[in-house]
């Protein structure tokens, strides 16, 4: 490998946090190995990327595109236009930055940006988060040299000698929490005699997840449990108000995750696939509650693919009502079961996917 050569990347992907953050944490690495190579993300001109890439250091470039929606809409018909528009954007953008290696993490922006590149046969990988391939990265599998994945099984989806079983990048305050439950608690005031509930729903909140808790706040005390409730922001109004009950913390986002992680005993959530990853590292006993309004139902995808190695519950929406607090009150009830769910949601972890992802990007440089 040439060692005074200055390389230079472009990693494109976006539209949730799912897909920017794997990118950040896989440029990060990047640059920690290459200190003097460029870097240039590609995301959807009108989404969250444009302000995270930013805030992590980043420059960023954007594309007018955007996903196809499953119903006839104004926005379906625009997408030819937005696709060619996109297409003769990301060929600006390649001639111009003259990447070594391009990377995609998911999302419809990397889509364009990637087809370009192995259309010049530039070293392209992708990095696929959940168990159930998006269509930007089922398209992009067959045209790109590297397939970075989470789970097991996706040869149904992609080439086999493609596949990599790297795993998904996740913060790395998470692989430090071990010994820091009595930390986590004194961090958040809990009283440590008393089981800490940590629910989660995603930066924005989680609707039906939120409804739930709310029901169940006399079903939790009268079980002993506290509660760490990230409801999110777009829903912190309507449930402040519950701060006032002494086993309740409403959050409207958790600046110290590594805390909360660390203090919790249990743990509700959403399935997307960092917070799964996330969660197999922290290996608390775990309720998953998956969205069902995301593309493929990816989510229960993600949920079934721990369930059914006994590593966690899975719960869906429609059946909240009937199974919740049965599932839960035998959870508190039985040690055995939570020590179960715990050491087997931690054999799924995969604690080195950064380095395994950015490992397989370097033998693209080689070759």
């Amino acid at each position: 490998m040439e060692t005074n050569k200055t390389y230079r990347f472009i990693l494109s992907g976006g539209g949730t946090g799912g897909h920017i953050y794997p990118a950040i944490a896989i440029a990060d690495e990047l640059k920690s190995r290459y200190p003097d190579a460029e870097f240039l993300f590609v995301g959807a001109s009108d989404r969250m990327e444009m302000d995270k890439v930013p805030q992590a250091g980043y420059k960023i470039e954007g594309l007018w595109i955007s996903g196809i929606q499953r119903k006839l809409t104004l926005r379906n018909l625009m997408f030819p236009i937005k696709l060619l528009a996109s297409l003769l954007r990301s060929r600006k953008i390649i001639k111009a930055f003259k990447p070594d290696v391009v990377i995609g993490t998911g999302g419809f922006a990397s889509g364009p940006l990637l087809q370009v590149a192995t259309s010049k046969q530039i070293p392209s990988l992708i990095q696929e988060q959940n168990s159930y391939p998006g269509i930007t990265n089922k398209l992009l599998g067959k045209r790109v040299a590297t397939i970075c994945v989470a789970y097991e099984g996706l040869e149904a989806f992609f080439p086999k000698e493609k596949i990599r079983l790297t795993g998904n990048p996740i913060r790395k305050d998470l692989l430090e929490i071990k010994d820091k439950h009595i930390e986590g608690k004194d961090a958040f005031a809990l009283i440590h005699s008393k089981h800490t509930l940590l629910v989660l729903g995603g930066s924005l909140g989680a609707k039906r997840i939120n409804e739930l808790v709310a029901s169940q706040l006399e079903f939790f005390e009268a079980q002993n449990v506290q509660l760490i409730w990230q409801c999110g922001k777009l829903y912190y109004d309507q449930y402040k108000g519950f701060n006032e009950l002494k086993h309740v913390q409403v959050h409207a986002f958790l600046n110290r995750m590594d805390m909360a992680y660390a203090a919790a005993d249990m743990i509700i959530s959403r399935a997307g696939a960092i917070s799964v990853s996330e969660l197999c590292i922290v290996g608390k006993p775990t309720i998953f509650i998956p969205s069902p309004n995301v593309a493929e139902d990816h989510q229960t995808k993600n949920a079934i693919a721990v369930a059914d190695k006994n590593a966690a519950i899975l719960i869906r929406e429609k059946d909240l009502e009937s199974e919740f607090q049965n599932q839960f009150s035998e959870l508190i009830a039985n040690d055995e079961k939570r020590k179960t769910l715990s050491h087997n949601i931690e054999a799924l972890a995969l604690v080195d996917a950064t380095n395994a992802i950015v490992n397989e990007v370097e033998k693209l440089l080689k070759n």
